[in-house]
């Protein structure tokens, strides 16, 4: 009786089990799903079916070319990855020298420097906006490239502390050795120790990538001049309006924004694990 007890009850929790992965699975799944369809839907089938009606012919691209055209979505994907270049590039190499410093060398406030980081990723990004916009504005940075560029520029809390991991991970008899060579502190980092990073740079590019090429509010309030500085995450916005919005549209432009991500994913997914659980353990 015992172990039949045993038996209904692990039956009971993998049904349990299961039952939330597949409605976990569904909530997902059904956002993306109709987006697809209303993607492919002509302005009367959108306007005359549920948004889970499959449309009627899935050869209609129709839609993506209005949405390319009238959003001007070749000029947002050339600005946005103008940003990403500078942005991913300066953040990545500011995250791995300052994790560098604090992990290789011991000073007085080193942990306090780590505790402010700490505090730093706990503040709500939207609480210093006034702050942030007003320095911003005296700099005369509103409604620029490198203005905005200068802004998403700033170091990575998350990039940090992943990069502190994989330091904690690489002995540091490797920096004795190379300075008993000859080697000064900028030859050890950049010659002996970047090399090292890559599964750790791939991860925080990756995290800083999608979060910069997502960013819609900050986008739209540091670059207002839409016919210049359009971006992808801005572009859209095109298709609203106070008379309504055009979802297919929208969907159609969305499922083109979502292209350069999901290969970028495909191609680095195995970099992004690394990433995340190596710099986790320390050895």
């Amino acid at each position: 009786m015992k172990i039949r007890h045993i038996s209904i009850g692990r039956v009971i929790a993998k049904t349990v089990q299961y039952a939330f992965l597949i409605i976990g699975t569904f909530s997902s799944l059904i956002p993306i799903v109709s987006c697809i369809t209303t993607a492919f839907k002509s302005d009367a089938e959108y306007y005359n079916t549920s948004v889970m009606t499959l449309p009627d012919n899935w050869f209609n691209f129709e839609n993506f070319k209005v949405a390319w055209q009238e959003a001007n979505m070749g000029r947002a994907f050339l600005n946005t990855f103008i940003i990403l270049a500078f942005v991913l590039i300066g953040n990545t190499m500011l995250s791995a020298m300052l994790a560098y410093v604090l992990n290789r060398f011991k000073f007085k406030g080193n942990t306090l420097i780590r505790n402010l980081f700490m505090v730093a990723a706990l503040i709500p990004g939207i609480a210093t906006q006034v702050t942030v916009y007003q320095i911003m504005s005296s700099l005369h940075l509103v409604n620029t490239m490198y203005g905005y560029i200068f802004l998403m520029l700033g170091t990575d809390i998350i990039a940090i502390y992943i990069f502190i991991q994989f330091f904690e991970n690489i002995p540091a008899s490797l920096d004795e050795a190379a300075i008993l060579d000859g080697c000064n502190y900028f030859g050890v980092f950049f010659r002996i120790l970047l090399p090292l990073l890559k599964p750790a740079i791939v991860t925080c590019a990756i995290l800083k990538g999608v979060s910069t090429y997502n960013e819609y509010y900050m986008a739209n309030l540091y670059l207002q001049d839409k016919s210049l500085y359009q971006v992808v995450s801005t572009s859209l916005y095109t298709f609203t309006g106070p008379m309504g919005n055009q979802y297919n549209y929208i969907c159609a432009g969305v499922l083109i924004t979502m292209i350069p991500i999901v290969v970028i994913f495909i191609l680095c997914q195995r970099y992004i694990y690394v990433g995340l659980t190596q710099g986790a353990v320390k050895e």
